[in-house]
């Protein structure tokens, strides 16, 4: 789990660890999400039936559907100590395990008999996990039909294993916080510069690699010294959350781009496989988006693509100084629309140029490795 680079491969590696420590066929994470009284599956990792996926996007149980775990959330543990794990088995019996034949009558664990039974196995090991003093969710191992019924001896073990993965995820938790701060505007929740270059970087060695369009949209918002001067910086703050807003729904339109501050007044979006007429459409939205804001003066705005006649791409400099070159055009010709590099021959000759004195910002902007 400490290896893992997200919160996914935390994950991955938390089930499949636990599936091979207690000798099962297939291991589940599950995290209990208390506003809407359900347990979502994070991860299903091993041999997985028909239909299991293994990172589920939809994949989730009403809590009320195991009373066992409504027992365990609501009554069993009231926050004292480490709850006990406990086994399930298809045929509904337990042989060995302390208390957990109860879990069989009174309409007790029918649901997981049920799912056992429905994907072919014939035990398994629940383990609640508890995260920072609250219950997190569970660790669910699981045996096929046919091999030994998990005992109590598993049970202790599995017990052990759910505060081991607890502290896996608390590390997990805390390492995905600080990524977050590294890479993300804290004004507009947008990504900031440092995601940019990193995304840039290996979306130009997809383009060298694969020949994948890679698009730069640079927008500067007009007008944003002006709203600060007259009416205070609160104001202004307020307008670069209104258009970061604007460009987040625009970015949507195109399937994965990266919408960002750059930092200032500066805004992009990245996008890595759409067709650049579609980044284009796009760009003029947001162009016209901005102009409808009720402070400010909209935006200049600069498309760079891979897709269109701009020369060899080597580097994310390269193609970050063609759209910085397009919005300094847009800017100065007041345009209300997007300036496409290649299709301005005066765009390339301005990226191509050399840089102007460090007091010219937008020069200051394309310093990528």
């Amino acid at each position: 789990m400490a290896a893992a680079h997200t919160p996914r491969g935390s994950w991955r590696a938390a089930a499949l660890g636990a599936c091979e420590a207690l000798g099962g066929s297939f291991a589940a994470l599950s995290v209990w999400e208390r506003g809407r009284g359900q347990l979502r599956v994070l991860v299903n990792a091993g041999e997985r039936a028909e239909g299991e996926e293994e990172f589920p996007e939809a994949e989730a149980y009403p809590v009320h559907q195991f009373p066992e775990i409504t027992e365990f959330l609501h009554e069993r543990w009231a926050g004292g100590g480490e709850p006990d794990a406990w086994v399930e088995t298809a045929d509904g019996s337990v042989d060995g395990v302390p208390g957990a034949g109860r879990l069989y009558g009174g309409g007790y664990g029918r649901e997981r008999v049920a799912a056992l039974n429905r994907r072919g196995r014939g035990c398994c090991v629940v383990a609640p996990i508890v995260l920072h003093g609250r219950a997190w969710g569970e660790l669910y191992v699981a045996r096929r039909v046919g091999e030994p019924v998990f005992g109590r001896a598993d049970a202790d073990f599995a017990t052990v294993l759910a505060a081991v993965v607890a502290a896996g995820i608390s590390q997990t938790e805390r390492l995905e916080e600080v990524r977050k701060l590294a890479f993300t505007d804290p004004l507009t929740g947008l990504a900031n510069r440092r995601a940019v270059d990193v995304r840039l970087d290996e979306a130009v060695e997809r383009h060298r690699a694969e020949g994948a369009v890679v698009s730069l949209v640079v927008c500067d918002l007009n007008g944003l010294k002006r709203v600060n001067d007259t009416h205070g910086h609160a104001v202004g703050d307020r307008l670069l959350e209104r258009f970061g807003s604007v460009l987040s729904r625009c970015g949507a339109m195109l399937p994965g781009a990266l919408a960002a501050r750059l930092g200032g007044d500066e805004f992009c979006l990245l996008a890595v496989g759409p067709e650049v007429d579609d980044v284009v459409r796009v760009a003029t939205e947001l162009c016209e988006r901005a102009a409808e804001l009720e402070l400010g003066d909209g935006v200049a705005c600069g498309v760079a693509s891979t897709g269109d006649p701009v020369g060899p791409v080597v580097s994310a400099r390269r193609l970050f100084r063609l759209a910085d070159a397009a919005q300094y055009r847009a800017k100065a010709a007041r345009s209300t629309k997007p300036v496409v590099a290649g299709r301005d021959d005066e765009v390339i000759r301005l990226a191509d140029s050399p840089p102007k004195p460090a007091h010219d910002r937008r020069h200051l902007r394309g310093n990528h490795p």
